[in-house]
Formats: C-alpha cells, sequence, structure tokens
C-alpha cells in the first residue's frame, strides 16, 4: 500500500506543480504581483476566519444532504460516517486528476462497504445527489445572468459566451444522466459496452462473466432504489434544502473573503463566477483540481466582471486556499482518522 501511496503522489505533484507553474505565468504576465501581495498583507483575518466558518458548514450540510438521500434507501449509517467519507470523496477528488468521477466512486465504495448494502443504493444516492447539485448549479448561474440583464447590467461578450456554454454543457449532462436513470436497457447497453471495452484492453485478464453478473444485480438495485425516490418526494424535502444552503455558503465564502480584503463584490456576480468556476472544476481534464486552469478564469472573470485585477489575484489565491488545500488538509486528516485499509479492504 504504501508503494502504491508514493507512486499516487508521485503522478500528482508533477500535475500540481505544472497548474500552480501556470498560473503563476498568468500573474506575471497579467497582475501585479507586488501589489497582490501587498492586498493579501492588509487582509482582515476576522472575515476570513468567518470564509473558514463558511467552508466548514457548506461541508456539514452538503453531507446531510447525501446522508437524507441514503435514508429512505434504508442505508442507515451514522451521520459521522456519512461526514468522513464525504472529507474522503473530498480528498481523492482533489488528489486524483478525476474530479467528481474519483471522488462519487470512492463514496459509494466506503459507504457500501461499510453499511454491507448493495452497491446499487448507495450509487442512487450518490448519483440523485450529484444531479441536485447541478440542477442548484443550473438554475443559480441562469437566474443570476437574467436578473444582470433584467437590470441592464452589460454582461462581456467572453463572460456571456461562457455562461450559456457551461449552461448547455450542464443541461446536456443532465439528461443523459436522466435517461440513465429512468431507461434501465439504456444503463445495460452502457455498462455492457464499457465492460467490453475494458475486458479488450485487459486482455482476458478481467472475468467478464462475473462482473456483468455484479453488474446486473447492482444495477437492478440502483434502478429500483431511484424509483423509492421518485415515489416519496416529501423525502427530498431535506435533502434539496440542505444543498440549497451549502450552495449559499459556497458564495458566501467567496463573498466573506472579498470582504477581508476591503473590496465587497455583489452576490449575483459571485454567483455567475462560483457556478462556472465550479463547472469547470468537475471536468476531469487530468490536473488535480484544475490547479492553474480554475484560478485563471476566477480571476479573470472577477476582472471582466469589474473587479480590479490585482483584487481579483489576491481573492482567487485565498479562495482556492480554503476551497483545495485546506480541504486537502481536512480530507487527509479523514483519511487517517478512518485508517487506510477502509480505502483498499482487506488485501488477504
Amino acid at each position: 500500500m504504501k508503494i502504491e501511496k508514493r507512486l499516487t503522489i508521485k503522478r500528482t505533484v508533477p500535475f500540481l506543480l505544472i497548474g500552480l507553474l501556470i498560473f503563476i505565468c498568468y500573474l506575471y504576465f497579467f497582475v501585479d504581483i507586488p501589489e497582490m501581495i501587498t492586498i493579501i498583507q492588509r487582509i482582515d483575518l476576522f472575515y476570513y476566519l468567518l470564509a473558514v466558518v463558511a467552508l466548514l458548514l457548506n461541508t456539514l450540510l452538503y453531507s446531510m444532504a447525501w446522508h437524507y438521500f441514503l435514508l429512505p434507501l434504508s442505508v442507515n449509517v451514522p451521520f459521522r460516517k456519512t461526514l468522513l467519507f464525504v472529507l474522503i470523496g473530498t480528498f481523492i477528488d482533489l488528489l486524483i486528476p478525476a474530479e467528481s468521477i474519483s471522488g462519487d466512486a470512492s463514496k459509494a465504495y466506503l459507504m457500501s462497504k461499510d453499511s454491507g448494502e448493495n452497491a446499487g443504493k448507495v450509487v442512487a444516492s450518490v448519483v440523485s445527489h450529484r444531479i441536485l447539485s447541478m440542477i442548484i448549479t443550473l438554475s443559480s448561474l441562469t437566474i443570476s445572468s437574467l436578473s444582470l440583464l433584467i437590470l441592464q447590467y452589460k454582461l462581456p461578450a467572453l463572460v456571456l459566451n461562457l455562461i450559456l456554454l457551461v449552461a448547455l454543457g450542464t443541461a446536456i449532462s443532465l439528461i443523459f444522466i436522466f435517461l440513465l436513470c429512468l431507461k434501465e436497457q439504456l444503463t445495460e447497453k452502457s455498462i455492457d459496452l464499457l465492460l467490453r471495452f475494458f475486458a479488450f484492453i485487459l486482455r482476458g485478464r478481467l472475468k467478464l462473466a462475473s462482473l456483468r453478473t455484479k453488474a446486473t444485480k447492482a444495477l437492478s438495485a440502483f434502478h429500483q432504489s431511484i424509483e423509492v425516490l421518485g415515489r416519496h418526494p416529501r423525502s427530498l424535502v431535506r435533502p434539496v434544502f440542505f444543498s440549497m444552503v451549502a450552495w449559499f455558503l459556497g458564495i458566501l465564502l467567496s463573498y466573506l473573503v472579498f470582504v477581508s480584503l476591503g473590496h465587497p463584490v455583489s452576490f449575483v456576480l459571485l454567483t455567475i463566477v462560483f457556478s462556472i468556476s465550479s463547472t469547470i472544476q468537475n471536468i476531469p481534464i487530468g490536473v488535480p483540481s484544475e490547479v492553474g486552469l480554475v484560478e485563471i478564469v476566477m480571476t479573470s472573470l472577477y476582472g471582466l466582471l469589474g473587479v480590479p485585477l490585482d483584487i481579483s489575484a489576491a481573492a482567487t489565491v485565498l479562495i482556492r486556499a480554503l476551497t483545495v488545500w485546506f480541504r486537502l488538509l481536512l480530507g487527509f486528516v479523514a483519511v487517517q482518522w478512518i485508517g487506510i485499509k477502509a480505502l483498499i479492504g482487506d488485501s488477504r
């Protein structure tokens, strides 16, 4: 395990360094770095600590939302376990360059293993939680953009095009996920194609028949669980509420960071940047946490929306210090707490 852990870190660190280098180059050419550092040094620690509190509450409520997706499916575990698995999933998301995919898979695996429930049930809760998060993202981005247009706020063409691209991409992704949830035959064919692909790549080392049997059982449980959630809409009230509050806290974090720098920014503008950057970070492009790309997008968007570029860069650095590096630390603590063996199972 130690060897595998070292290999993972060795593969991850170069990508992180490359991403950071790209962002530093961006700062060098477009931002007054000494001025940015001076702005950061003037930070009001009280408001920045409030941003830390917002992040912790965001994580707590996000975990509660998933927990209340699990309960109607009779996946009964203590909330502390749900919270730990969310922290570990976040840690894996940030460390492994497959944002959202690796984290959701690890959460589903750990919850299924700990609860002893069929993996299909747990995956149904994870997918439902992901759908809800995407709907909230799309809705908040659409509403905030329309409100600016109604108020006759002139959005730069680049920002407007990016909003349309993100909204369209999210909508298409949602439609595809909904089809997989509602059309069992389509899901079966998709899984079968994936298994055949991996069997071809691994050239006989994959036990296709055994995996197909397990996949069929998991898919049956998955679709039954989706039907259960659909038949009990009242059970979705709490996860929807917790998800919306968690989303608000994510935007509040950005607001508090700007306030700590003495430059408050409109919640509407912050919502647009937050929605776009969150969507980009969920695209698995091969860089852990999309370090470099997300920072450039955030800094540029704040600048295009009227925030001085030095302040934009300073705020981005401080926001990402919390949403990436502090969350990475929390996840690392959770991994140590639960024990590394839980992540790989009993190897005997």
